[in-house]
């Protein structure tokens, strides 16, 4: 049976104020305490509450601005050239929704950064280039446009363009307003560049992509070995699983990117899924804990979320709150559209903290 939500049912503060116990709350202050009743309708809210609102980063108007930074300062003055999003209710810790971070980096031909590490987890789906390149402990990864890529916790990582490639641009995701969240944080700066030991892109052409694992494969390390996710299999997967499988009434098609040792989250903190939305597709609202940073990688279409319309085509990011209620739209009768997403989900899930509902007025879908 679901619980109706009145301030007035017992378990509630109704306590009204009188000076006897304002002089309280003060004797209680002084000595770095407080009267939980004061609180608790604010701390223990009915349902979960997010204090984040939906955004949209057009890419059409931050791209430039994306590659000014790179005549303005280096990679070596800035550390990360990256211009990061931010939502406008949590600027306070730099996030662009919940406890994520986002941003836009931008890489010029013959540029890298030095490697360096840090405690919070981070991403990267390509958005513009050619010859883009990343190290992870020892491990050199080539990248392609709408390809993903991980950089887990505590790796040592660098980034670069060949000199013979062509400018390349990707979005950043990291869970770093969390790590500061619970005080973990950390950062240091390799000496010098990395020794690569390894053939280029070992550990991703080690894994089939009908599933098959080496069977003499040893990985004992928390995050997946997969550190790239290539979009020429993983779109051909899209279109595969639409043939077969039932579309999703709110997500149309959607896959996971998981560690293929344990099927789970590609890292401790951080998770990462790619949709397809086929032609014409109205999806359902609902809602769910969880926040989540979205980029459009292929098609145009728009989402409903708390009953605003945000309109979105390839490159443009936006964000979804924890419980906000949102539903998907393509808006082409003859092609799919695509949106990749990375979330809290694996925190949210550990913690068991993980809840959804469904819409259930206007047959399904929110009035703008």
């Amino acid at each position: 049976m679901e619980a109706k939500h009145s301030d007035n049912q017992i378990g509630r503060a109704r306590v009204q104020d009188t000076p006897e116990l304002e002089a309280y709350y003060k004797e209680l202050e002084t000595l770095g305490a407080g009267a939980l009743w004061t609180v608790a309708n604010d701390i223990e809210p009915w349902e979960p509450r997010s204090s984040s609102v939906p955004m949209l980063w057009k890419y059409d108007d931050l791209r430039d601005l994306v590659l000014k930074s790179s005549e303005l300062v280096t990679p070596e003055q800035a550390g990360r050239r990256v211009v990061y999003l931010v939502n406008d209710k949590r600027k306070d810790v730099s996030a662009a929704v919940g406890w994520l971070y986002t941003g836009i980096q931008v890489t010029k031909p013959g540029e890298s950064t030095s490697a360096h590490k840090h405690k919070a987890s981070a991403l990267r789906f390509i958005m513009e280039g050619e010859g883009g390149y990343t190290v992870v402990d020892g491990n050199k990864i080539t990248f392609e446009v709408n390809d993903f890529v991980i950089t887990p916790n505590s790796t040592w990582h660098e980034h670069g363009c060949d000199v013979n490639g062509k400018t390349c641009i990707w979005q950043d995701g990291l869970d770093i307003p969390l790590v500061n969240a619970l005080e973990a944080n950390d950062y240091a700066v390799y000496d010098g560049k990395q020794q690569v030991e390894k053939p280029t892109n070992q550990l991703s052409n080690s894994f089939s992509a009908s599933g098959l694992i080496p069977a003499d494969f040893i990985w004992n390390k928390p995050y997946s070995p997969l550190f790239k996710y290539s979009w020429k299999t993983v779109y051909p997967a899209l279109i595969e699983s639409l043939k077969v499988n039932t579309v999703n009434l709110f997500d149309g098609i959607i896959m996971q990117y998981s560690n293929p040792i344990t099927g789970g989250h590609v890292m401790q903190t951080l998770g990462a899924s790619i949709q397809l939305l086929p032609a014409s597709f109205k999806g359902k609202a609902h809602k769910h804990t969880g926040s989540f940073v979205y980029q459009c990688a292929k098609g145009k279409g728009f989402s409903i979320i708390n009953g605003e319309r945000f309109d979105w085509k390839e490159r443009d990011i936006f964000c979804i709150p924890s419980w906000a209620l949102h539903e998907h739209h393509n808006l082409s009768d003859n092609e799919d559209a695509c949106l990749f997403s990375f979330n809290d989900l694996p925190v949210m899930e550990k913690l068991g903290l993980y809840q959804e509902k469904n819409y259930e007025e206007n047959n399904g879908n929110q009035i703008i």
